[in-house]
């Protein structure tokens, strides 16, 4: 028996971290491997707690015989002299099905994790299966990873079994050397760190297999929609994001038809419907139903008639029931985010939801935060579920594989009261939005006018007349996008606040941390670059009804100062001047591809260079190197292509 030389990595941590981390790479390998959709873990576990057990178990799920297993026992630790009488043995053995993005050939690998829980030991034993149940157990491939107490920390290593025998495929069967470089250290990390998700795993709600198969087939068939994409954002991102939303939804009605014994396709409203790609792919794939978005996006002219949009602002109210649908989505919904578990609840009974949390909205105005011990992100997810149970849903919680940090997904697929019972139901419902408004008006100091959702029909359970409002106060978003990242600032309100932070910085000194006055400044050779200030100190310089200005905008404060990307470097929440002497280009510059030339030529002297006319020592750099104007006489004129004027 041989041994892949001992890898050992010294780590400070408990026995639960160590176990807690290698659940990670045991029930999420995808997170380490990329060429893995994900893996599965059989429902049951063996505990053992004799020898004479736990070789059984595994002669059963490795269908071997003991002469087979002769070998693999002593590697994987198990038996030793007195490990029949030994009172603290405790295994616990089970199997996992390794699921590939791309799956080629009949069989299906699988893994026997054995865990040796007296002996802190994780062995995985390779077998395949065919496509008719049949077990064929590998001889190569068969590791361990195992913590050892030393006096002054623990050790985790690597070690395997015949490694002169091991097979890569890079997938399913990875190399010893990734093992050692890349799974040993990433384990060493999060049994260090310890941290626990406040969230689910990805896909928990769904079959992984059939997502990974289906996510595949549909980006093969919607890929050329990035080569053609119209709107400014970015193609890669948003084509397979809504990809993978619209495979989950479409495994996870799949799985609905399924249970409920039905074939007809589920309806479904797209409520902010944004560029309707999601849509677009649902309709294609034969879901009836349609997006809905106050404002239309170029790309929803290359859709064709098969997809449904409206250009339509949706204000919460009875004139935007769905009873006819089966689910209702808001991917990214914004201010309609809490609204939609309560239009669908009124839509009708039947009527379900999907809905991914972005922006933090409460039913009217920005959501405000009431725990403090919680991220905002958990607090807001826990905000529409509170909303989604109030409405009278059993909410179930997700998370998707998209790209993008708000993944977390809610769906409220049946009811926690029966159908007769919907009257109370909708009192409960309207008191809880009655009292919701009340405490966002009450926080604001908002006055409500008199036609509130009191006044509404005369009796507080009923749903309003077609027409009426329930959101007292809700502000649909505007048609025309406004743009809110400090570009349309006043000019002399952002000059005036680059001129205040870099001043302040200018009188810092990065050896001393001291003050110097101007004057000193100015008596000095030594260009200064001044020191370094966090985001807050910076806003404690400004005035208030400046800092008023830049709430309004996205971003606020950082936005602007990275805007002003000439003077200042933003980096880890602080902010630096930015010494041009470390960008500085050489006359000859390398070669410019002619798409980008006329974009470069365009911005090279057009503007005056802001160290130049303000910094106490002037520019550092010549007029020949520094890409802005020295001086009026130095401009140039813009050589971008002016915008046409719309009519």
């Amino acid at each position: 028996m041989s041994k892949l030389c001992e890898v050992n990595l010294g780590v400070r941590c408990s026995e639960e971290s160590f176990w807690s981390s290698c659940e990670v790479w045991i029930n999420k390998a995808h997170v380490l491997n990329k060429r893995l959709c994900g893996v599965k873990e059989s429902n049951s576990r063996t505990l053992c707690s004799s020898f004479e057990e736990l070789r059984y178990t595994l002669t059963v799920l490795t269908q071997t015989t003991d002469h087979e297993l002769a070998d693999i026992l002593p590697f994987i630790h198990l038996y030793t002299e007195d490990s029949v009488h030994k009172a603290k043995e405790h295994w616990s053995v089970g199997v996992r099905t390794i699921i590939p993005k791309v799956h080629s050939g009949a069989n299906v690998f699988k893994e026997v994790i054995v865990k040796d829980l007296s002996r802190q030991t994780v062995t995985f034993l390779p077998i395949e299966e065919t496509s008719e149940g049949h077990i064929i157990p590998r001889k190569s491939n068969i590791h361990q990873i195992k913590l050892e107490e030393n006096a002054d920390e623990c050790v985790l290593s690597l070690h395997a079994l015949r490694p002169d025998l091991w097979y890569s495929d890079g997938v399913a069967y990875p190399k010893l050397s990734w093992l050692s470089a890349e799974l040993l250290p990433k384990l060493a990390r999060w049994a260090k760190e310890n941290k626990s998700s406040d969230f689910k795993s990805t896909l928990s709600l769904l079959p992984v297999e059939k997502y990974s198969i289906l996510y595949q087939e549909l980006k093969n068939k919607y890929k050329e929609i990035v080569k053609v994409w119209p709107e400014v954002t970015d193609p890669e991102k948003f084509v397979f994001e809504d990809v993978a939303i619209a495979t989950y939804l479409l495994v996870l009605w799949g799985e609905e038809r399924a249970e409920k014994e039905i074939t007809i396709p589920q309806s479904f409203v797209d409520l902010g419907c944004g560029n309707g790609l999601l849509v677009h792919i649902l309709n294609n794939e034969g879901h009836p139903g349609k997006g809905i978005d106050v404002r239309k996006r170029k790309i929803w002219d290359m859709y064709g008639a098969s997809t449904h949009l409206e250009e339509k602002a949706i204000t919460p109210s009875a004139s935007f029931l769905f009873p006819e649908t089966d689910w209702l989505i808001g991917n990214h919904s914004d201010e309609l985010t809490p609204w939609i578990p309560v239009i669908a609840a009124r839509s009708s009974y039947s009527c379900r939801y999907f809905v991914l949390p972005c922006c933090f909205f409460d039913f009217c105005g920005k959501y405000q935060r009431r725990h403090c011990k919680k991220t905002q992100y958990r607090e807001y997810i826990d905000f529409i579920t509170e909303i989604s149970e109030a409405c009278g849903f059993q909410t179930e919680e997700d998370c998707l594989r998209i790209p993008s940090t708000k993944r977390v997904c809610l769906i409220g697929k049946s009811r926690s009261y029966e159908e007769p019972e919907g009257e109370l139901a909708e009192g409960r419902r309207a008191d809880y939005i009655r009292g919701r408004q009340v405490s966002s008006t009450s926080s604001t100091n908002v006055t409500q006018e008199d036609h509130s959702v009191d006044n509404h029909h005369g009796d507080r359970q009923g749903i309003p007349e077609p027409g009426s409002e329930w959101g007292n106060g809700f502000q649909p978003r505007e048609k025309t996008e406004t743009v809110r990242n400090c570009a349309a600032l006043p000019r002399d309100l952002v000059d005036g606040v680059v001129l205040k932070v870099a001043r302040a910085l200018l009188v810092l000194t990065a050896e001393a941390g001291q003050e110097k006055n101007h004057t000193m400044l100015r008596d000095t050779n030594e260009w200064n670059a001044g020191g370094s200030l966090s985001i807050h100190e910076v806003a404690e310089l400004l005035d208030q009804s400046t800092l008023h200005m830049l709430k309004k905008e996205c971003g606020g404060l950082q936005t602007l100062l990275k805007n002003s990307h000439q003077v200042f470097r933003v980096e880890g929440g602080r902010v630096y001047i930015r010494d041009c002497r470390n960008n500085k280009r050489p006359r000859q510059r390398t070669r410019v591809h002619p798409k980008n030339k006329s974009q470069i030529s365009g911005v090279l002297k057009t503007r005056l260079c802001w160290f130049h006319t303000h910094h106490p020592h002037g520019c550092p750099l010549s007029t020949e190197d520094c890409l802005f104007a020295h001086g009026a006489g130095d401009l140039r004129p813009s050589t971008r292509p002016l915008k046409k004027l719309k009519n």
